[in-house]
């Protein structure tokens, strides 16, 4: 009897409704990759990875952090160990991520970008090595985009940020079809409790914004500034990550002494910071809403939680985890702040901690107005929450509170180039539960209605609600 793989057509499809809706409806839409962290400069650059080393393991912390649990030095995950020992101990670490959404990854990566079937460990390393790095000079990060069926890309920049590679994507695409686009992220804006921090990115700003700040009201003219700059390079998202929303009541004479303190070096102490960052956020809801911008808030991470490896490392190398920081009276207080002046734009929330989960589903209820189908999101599974479980806990919290015909799909939220599998595997999870609604005779067991909706959740709904120029093999 021929052995089956790991990986095949029916991966994840239990039913025959759930593999009916996967292959007809979603496995050939296109990608709208809404948020991620690709470098827009390997994209303009066209780069070409030298091994698997670099595609798979640079600058992924998810993979990191397992390596360490299964017991590996540093030297391998981030030190200076070879690209090839680097693989050798990732190798050996897959089979101890059994039932962890890296095993189904790295299987579905394999398989969709080298053709490779073989199980993933420290005996097949040496072929499989071997047989993706001989493919590697075809799969350049244009390539890589192309072969995903990636419609959009957006990027995630600090208004800080020169956007001259962008134009040159724009320039200059190469044979991609993928359209690529900046997404506003300010974060550092409000770091005033950190001035070595925040200091020097201040006159990184001023130079980019080609202006000099001086004080409060400079800063904000050139963050505005910079938010323009970004519109005209084709923006149209937002993005914030933050513990929780940011909207306490503050003056602009108030926000002027905490900048004014924090560039004389005075860390803001944490009350001050949340005023002084809630004025910002406000004025960021309003630009957003003004240029029909969408505003993406990430809540609820507790980043850096060893001060040891931290400073060794630096920030991103996966020492963050969920927090558990209140959320629902801040959060209703900016959106309804915004609203309440008719200034609230389009707005996507992403819960991290899943005991919010009803929470942040009833919270956009509140806001919807009727202008725009969905025009409150509650986000796809973000971080901790993008894998099967926390997928189907966010569906059906959409499900259940709100309508998940109108979600905009999932997203890659990562650094690596081939990442999109989550795509395919965030289509699967959610075939695979509506397939199940229609065998148990729950939903009607009508394809064309349920189809319908998949094939929306997984492009269409996003083409529109985004409303970015897309090339014309994925235009309506």
């Amino acid at each position: 009897m021929a052995k089956t793989s790991f990986i095949h057509d029916d991966f994840l499809l239990s039913t025959k409704q759930a593999r009916e809706l996967y292959h007809r409806y979603a496995e050939n839409e296109p990608i709208f990759d809404y948020h991620c962290h690709l470098s827009q400069h390997l994209i303009a650059e066209n780069h070409e990875f030298a091994d698997l080393a670099e595609l798979w393991l640079g600058g992924d912390h998810y993979k990191w952090r397992a390596m360490r649990t299964n017991g590996v030095d540093e030297r391998y995950a981030t030190g200076n160990a070879s690209p090839r020992e680097k693989f050798q101990a990732w190798a050996e670490t897959v089979p101890h991520t059994l039932r962890n959404p890296l095993y189904h990854w790295t299987h579905l990566e394999l398989k969709r970008y080298f053709g490779i079937d073989e199980l993933l460990d420290g005996k097949s390393a040496e072929r499989i090595w071997k047989k993706a790095n001989a493919k590697l000079p075809k799969l350049r990060t244009q390539d890589l985009l192309t072969k995903s069926n990636v419609a959009v890309v957006c990027t995630t920049d600090d208004p800080a940020d020169s956007l001259e590679t962008h134009a040159q994507i724009r320039k200059n695409p190469g044979k991609m079809k993928t359209r690529v686009y900046p997404a506003y992220r300010p974060d550092k804006a409000l770091m005033v409790g950190n001035p070595a921090v925040f200091n020097p990115w201040v006159e990184k700003l001023a130079a980019a914004a080609n202006t000099t700040i001086k004080s409060f009201d400079d800063l904000v003219t050139a963050l505005k500034k910079r938010h323009d700059d970004f519109h005209a390079a084709g923006c149209r998202l937002s993005d914030h990550g933050l513990e929780n929303a940011l909207s306490e009541p503050c003056t602009l004479a108030q926000a002027r002494a905490v900048f004014d303190a924090a560039r004389a070096g005075k860390a803001a102490a944490p009350d001050e910071a949340a005023r002084y960052g809630s004025f910002l956020m406000f004025e960021f809801g309003r630009w957003d809403a003004a240029r029909g911008w969408t505003k993406q808030l990430h809540l609820g991470a507790l980043r850096n939680n060893n001060a040891r490896l931290l400073g060794k490392l630096g920030p991103d190398t996966g020492f963050d985890s969920i927090g558990d920081f209140p959320q629902a009276v801040a959060l209703s207080r900016y959106l309804n702040t915004l609203d309440s002046t008719n200034e609230l734009p389009r707005t996507i929330i992403y819960n991290l901690n899943p005991a919010d989960n009803y929470m942040f589903g009833t919270m956009i209820g509140n806001f919807q107005d009727g202008t725009v189908p969905g025009k409150l999101q509650y986000g796809s599974g973000w971080w901790f929450l993008d894998q099967k479980e926390a997928m189907e806990w966010q569906i059906n919290t959409l499900s259940n509170l709100g309508l998940l015909s109108r979600f905009v799909g999932m997203l890659t939220d990562s650094r690596s180039f081939v990442s999109y599998p989550r795509h395919e595997y965030f289509r699967r999870v959610l075939c695979n539960l509506l397939g199940a609604d229609m065998a148990r005779g729950e939903i009607p067991n009508d394809l064309k209605l349920v189809g319908g909706m998949v094939k929306n959740i997984c492009f269409a709904n996003a083409r529109e609600y985004f409303r970015l120029e897309l090339d014309a093999k994925y235009s309506a």
